[in-house]
């Protein structure tokens, strides 16, 4: 109840200077309209006059006190509407059928009924013009012509419907343009957040690639190195070719991270863009695994690379070479089987060893299987990591070659 007599809207100074200056602005057109209508200049012929009931006589103190009432309450309207609204009509209609002769403007009760619309819901814009409409067309008006009171009945009635959906239509316009700031305030923070959540994955890709690189190129060459110092004192000429295999594997990792941070520094300059390395690379991978020490069995007989996209071929690559390193160091392997195949649409991976397996709820500090399980959910695929039966550990993928996975790449 209090909110429907008094607005709690906060209203700064502004807004009452708004107010103040409607409220004048009324008060000093019904005054001048109250002139016009009562002197000779809108209506010169006396005879006229006379018949229609409006006297040629200047207006008494009275008439302004009655448009005062009617107009400057206005001060207040959008703190208390209704208050304002049911004060301006009750005098508006009071004075107009004390105060004989004279015809009042009506500006003050269309500002109210204005206001009521456009600060107030719907069902009391609609009850306030009801009300207005009704008390309008029974008050009794300052003209002894039946027609022309009629025609003032009609005239003030429309005024009323008029402000009514004049309120109503500029909310109506201003919740649609909040409603469309709004929108555009959501959709812009929607692209922001997938912006980041792009930039997320992007981060999380690259430092993948990097752990990939770096896990596996590091192994291979504490191995090599391992084996080098073994040999540097009963076969030197062994331990120099081990030692350039070192230097051979350590400037492969340097070119490969070297052209990813190349893209990345870039901008708009023209970027290293030599192709990553894919399956084609397997050889590497069964001489890091026999390096150290670990029996390889290696088959892709069943492997058609034509019929692979270069994403699923370059992701498959990192999958084996992934397993391959956590094997290296993890898994104590003497044996590993490796088998890559096209089946039917689908491109297949199987890594498996002989080593002790993972134990329940065991964890390491790497990214190894999180990292592979990236690669394949990107690309729509499947991928099994677990313990097999009897000893050893077993990843095997399955990816589509088909839209579902291209439309990742």
């Amino acid at each position: 109840m209090e909110d429907f007599l008094i607005n709690t809207k906060k209203m700064g100074a502004a807004d009452w200077l708004l107010d103040v200056a409607i409220a004048l602005g009324a008060f000093a057109f019904g005054c001048a309209q109250l002139l016009l209508t009562m002197s000779s200049v809108v209506m010169p012929d006396e005879l006229f006059r006379q018949l229609l009931g409006i006297p040629n006589v200047m207006p008494q103190v009275g008439a302004y006190v009655a448009i005062a009432l009617t107009t400057l309450p206005l001060v207040a309207r959008r703190k208390s509407p209704w208050l304002v609204f049911v004060f301006v009509m009750i005098a508006f209609l009071g004075t107009q059928n004390t105060l004989t002769g004279y015809t009042l403007a009506i500006l003050g009760p269309i500002i109210a009924l204005y206001t009521i619309a456009h600060e107030r819901d719907r069902a009391e814009a609609v009850v306030a013009t009801v009300l207005a409409v009704a008390s309008l067309l029974f008050v009794t008006l300052p003209t002894q012509s039946e027609s022309l009171s009629d025609l003032m009945r009609l005239q003030n009635v429309t005024y009323m419907v008029a402000a009514a959906l004049g309120g109503f239509a500029v909310r109506t316009h201003q919740e649609y343009v909040a409603e469309t700031e709004q929108r555009a305030f959501a959709a812009e923070k929607s692209r922001e957040e997938e912006a980041a959540r792009r930039v997320e994955e992007e981060r999380v890709r690259i430092a993948r690639e990097i752990h990939d690189i770096t896990a596996h190129s590091l192994s291979a060459v504490s191995i090599q190195a391992a084996a080098a110092e073994r040999m540097i004192d009963r076969d030197p000429e062994a331990a120099k070719q081990t030692i350039a295999t070192v230097r051979a594997t350590s400037k492969d990792a340097l070119e490969e991270i070297r052209s990813m941070i190349g893209v990345l520094r870039s901008g708009d300059a023209q970027a290293e863009t030599v192709p990553t390395v894919g399956t084609e690379r397997m050889a590497d991978i069964v001489s890091y695994l026999e390096d150290a020490g670990i029996d390889v069995d290696y088959d892709a007989t069943g492997f058609d690379r034509e019929r692979v996209p270069a994403y699923i071929d370059v992701a498959l690559f990192g999958i084996a070479r992934e397993a391959a390193t956590n094997i290296v160091r993890h898994a104590d392997a003497h044996r590993v089987s490796i088998r890559l195949a096209t089946d039917g649409e689908m491109a297949r991976l199987a890594v498996e060893d002989d080593g002790r397996g993972r134990t329940e709820g065991e964890k390491t500090d790497g990214h190894g299987i999180e990292g592979m399980n990236e690669r394949v959910n990107l690309l729509d695929g499947t991928i099994s990591a677990h313990n097999r039966a009897g000893k050893g550990f077993a990843v095997r993928v399955s990816i589509p070659l088909g839209e579902a996975g291209r439309n990742h790449g």
